[in-house]
């Protein structure tokens, strides 16, 4: 028994059952037992994203976000906010990039680190200290109550958020919670928590198969609603590993998406080592829509990960893989971590990319090129 999961099974004997949105919560975020609340480096060993391959990805996104800035007329203040930061790697890496190739862009930019995490609140403000002093750089655990024209960008971030899991019982939709018995987490059926779970799934006209399991995301449908009446004018571009609605709840997922890691490997053990593995939900890219056009967000595009990055590194072919001054031998191992980035056998079409705007803009998207 890890100490969370001692705190977990108190709780449940003492006040009974809970969702297993509330399990996911306390076992990612939790202060001080959390996965995300220790040290990067234990992440490290059980998963790595796009960010660590290359910083090729970061120098791309980075020209999207000045052509963002662009179409927005170049405005003096240009808010970039990274959800779900990390120790802020990827701020460094763009900072780094727009001070040195996008001049311009880099004078109006205000960089935006969200981290609930204490210990990688403080890494993000080591590694970006030079552009902090230099006001372009802030770090914060929490989303700006306004964000008057920016970005609001995520990466493998919604697929970290809390589900609520369900099963189709008979005629019925039940609600799977947790329990613990005889020394151990279980499941335990019961009617739904919520009846925004049923809304959930009607409004995206989904219709579960007997015996199907499905998670329910819907505190990223709160985080879209909430980011689109914060979000003045711009845009909310948001990587993850997902699908949209029709093919997320198919017959191919029959027992859902849910999936623990640990070590680089997935498991369905979801109830092992609370606070010491990961646990992941493909994210849901039609609720992400859905709830966002509620909220005033219009879909500029949806593609891969793989059509993203190959339409932005076409104009200079890729260029920007390559620092001053490197070996032969260095740009070929360049090359060869793109390829991880672009390529389907790697993260290119794993991952998706989903792009909404808000406010009258003057001009297409370099990414979103190939749709």
């Amino acid at each position: 028994m890890t100490p969370l999961a001692e705190l977990l099974a108190d709780r449940i004997r003492r006040f009974g059952a809970i969702t297993f949105a509330d399990y996911m919560r306390e076992c990612l975020y939790h202060p001080v037992h959390g996965y995300y609340s220790k040290a990067e480096s234990k992440r490290f060993a059980d998963y790595y994203t796009s960010v660590e391959v290359h910083p090729i990805f970061a120098r791309l996104l980075a020209r999207q976000f000045a052509e963002m800035w662009k179409n927005f007329g170049q405005p003096a203040e240009f808010m970039l906010v990274e959800a779900g930061s990390g120790a802020g790697r990827f701020a460094g890496q763009v900072l780094d990039f727009c001070e040195a190739r996008l001049p311009a862009f880099y004078k109006s930019l205000k960089y935006v680190a969200v981290e609930r995490s204490a210990s990688r609140h403080e890494q993000a403000m080591i590694q970006a200290k030079r552009h902090a002093d230099a006001g372009h750089f802030t770090a914060s655990a929490e989303i700006p109550a306004h964000i008057s024209t920016g970005c609001l960008f995520s990466n493998e971030l919604l697929d970290a958020l809390p589900v609520h899991r369900v099963v189709m019982d008979g005629s019925a939709m039940k609600e799977i919670f947790v329990g613990f018995r005889d020394g151990r987490f279980v499941d335990v059926l019961a009617p739904l928590s919520t009846c925004a779970m049923s809304e959930y799934f009607a409004a995206q006209e989904i219709v579960l198969r007997e015996g199907q399991h499905a998670e329910a995301g819907l505190e990223a449908c709160d985080w879209i609603s909430e980011i689109g009446r914060r979000l003045g004018r711009g845009y909310v571009l948001t990587i993850d590993y997902g699908h949209a609605a029709a093919e997320l709840f198919d017959e191919r997922h029959m027992r859902g998406t849910l999936l623990a890691y640990q070590n680089h490997r997935a498991n369905e053990e979801f109830y092992a080592s609370p606070g010491e593995q990961d646990l992941t939900a493909h994210a849901n890219f039609t609720a992400l829509e859905r709830w966002g056009k509620r909220a005033g967000l219009e879909t500029a595009g949806f593609t891969s990960q793989t059509a993203f990055l190959l339409a932005l590194g076409r104009g200079n072919e890729f260029a920007d893989l390559y620092d001053e001054g490197q070996s032969e031998a260095e740009r070929t191992k360049a090359r060869l971590q793109l390829k991880t980035l672009i390529y389907p056998e790697g993260m290119g079409e794993r991952f998706q990319v989903l792009i909404q705007r808000k406010g009258a803009v003057s001009g297409r998207l370099t990414g979103l090129a190939g749709i």
